[in-house]
């Protein structure tokens, strides 16, 4: 599926949605490693964007949004729409990070 057709809305101009699939999601649990928490904890001393955890962060939604893709993929879809991001954390230091929406099938109008 391409990227490009996955949306926050609830539609594609151009498009009709022929079929709606139900909702797909994508899921990773991650940590950030002893080592890592060290040097998190050492740019936080000094303030500003604490860089070790925005690239944890922005791994953990790209995984979850290729994951997402895939359920989609797997049961027919060729868009997803009413997409967000959702993020717990599971236990302290532990988070989730959830892509969902609804998988759909799209037609050129």
């Amino acid at each position: 599926m391409d990227h490009k057709m996955v949306t926050t809305a609830f539609g594609f101009d151009g498009y009709r949605v022929t079929q709606y699939l139900g909702v797909v999601r994508g899921i990773t649990v991650r940590s950030r490693s002893v080592l890592g928490n060290m040097v998190g904890g050492i740019q936080a001393v000094f303030g500003g964007n604490i860089t070790i955890y925005t690239e944890l962060c922005e791994h953990a939604r790209a995984e979850a949004f290729e994951l997402m893709i895939k359920h989609a993929e797997q049961i027919g879809a060729n868009a997803i729409i009413a997409m967000h991001y959702d993020a717990n954390e599971v236990m302290e230091g532990i988070t989730e990070v959830l892509a969902y929406g609804t998988a759909v099938v799209l037609e050129k109008t």
